[in-house]
């Protein structure tokens, strides 16, 4: 645990088990990890506070005698700061704690946080070394990801660039229904203002950053919208031909349907879910592997030359 989340841990029990208002003196005495000058420790306490009302947990402020010019005080009352424990087991606890850790710093790491504080504060211990051994990180890189969430809570049309599959740039104007994972790619699904339809769009396809809709109207999600159902056939698989060299390209080799003997080439027929990592996969075969028919892969390939070509020269 980090120095600053054990004395938000310490400033929340101290505002718990107190039965009055205690004072920022008082705080500034008893609860641990409060250190330097008294600007510090103020500048400290203030941000201490919003973070635990960021967090969901409500900080009352009153005085000893409302009679008297007091000087003010904070508890946090119990009956707010409850939480249904049920039959939680420290493995459940444990998968919280991942949870948090995957989403640290995104936009939906509030709750988990919040609760993940709640039970420390109490004694509640995680016993994360039950749980298999993962790596709990959210893989989205995508720059823009905390404001297409705000914009899905919000209900807030967003734009961006799409590259389609012949790597066509087009602007698109969308209404986020959810965003999930699927098979190591992060998808939005929402409806498409020029498709005037539900549309599905790869976040590794999105050129740019996305932005809120300047113009854009508040809408409702479909009650009968399953963002599952939506992405079930999101991975559709592309088809492409290739003639590769006897004798090379195994990589490419292994992956084919069929494998038709041309002589000092064979040509094989080859399905796969990401143009982009296809093009990758024949440029690093070079002069082995050409293109012959495809979903867009040659246009790919040739594109990525060309920029190397004005790169390297």
């Amino acid at each position: 645990m980090s120095r600053k989340s054990e004395r938000l841990v310490n400033l929340t029990i101290a505002l718990l088990a107190t039965k009055r208002f205690i004072t920022k003196s008082e705080i500034f005495r008893t609860v641990e990890g409060y250190e330097g000058t008294p600007q510090t420790k103020e500048r400290m306490f203030e941000r201490d506070k919003d973070d635990l009302r960021n967090l969901g947990i409500e900080i009352e402020v009153g005085s000893f005698d409302p009679l008297f010019d007091d000087e003010a005080g904070y508890r946090i009352r119990p009956e707010s700061y409850a939480l249904n424990l049920d039959d939680i087991s420290g493995e459940d606890l444990g998968l919280l704690s991942l949870a948090a850790e995957a989403w640290r710093g995104a936009a939906l790491d509030g709750a988990a946080q919040s609760a993940l504080l709640r039970l420390s504060s109490i004694g509640v211990v995680s016993d994360i070394d039950a749980l298999p051994a993962m790596t709990p990180r959210l893989s989205s890189s995508h720059i823009s990801f905390e404001t297409l969430t705000t914009a899905i809570t919000s209900r807030i049309p967003v734009t961006f660039n799409y590259i389609a599959a012949d790597l066509s740039i087009e602007g698109r104007i969308v209404d986020p229904y959810g965003i999930a994972t699927r098979n190591g790619h992060w998808y939005l699904v929402g409806f498409d203002h020029k498709r005037e339809g539900i549309r599905i769009f790869r976040f590794d396809r999105i050129d740019g950053d996305i932005a809120k809709a300047s113009k854009g109207k508040n809408y409702e999600i479909p009650k009968d919208f399953d963002l599952a159902a939506q992405l079930s056939g999101a991975d559709s698989l592309l088809t492409s031909q290739l003639d590769i060299r006897k004798g090379k390209a195994h990589v490419l080799r292994h992956m084919a349907s069929n494998v038709e003997d041309m002589g000092e080439w064979d040509r094989i027929s080859i399905s796969y879910p990401d143009v982009e990592r296809m093009i990758k996969l024949v440029l690093w075969h070079g002069a082995d592997a050409k293109v012959i028919s495809d979903d867009g892969l040659r246009a790919g390939v040739i594109q990525a030359l060309r920029e190397l070509v004005v790169l390297h020269g």
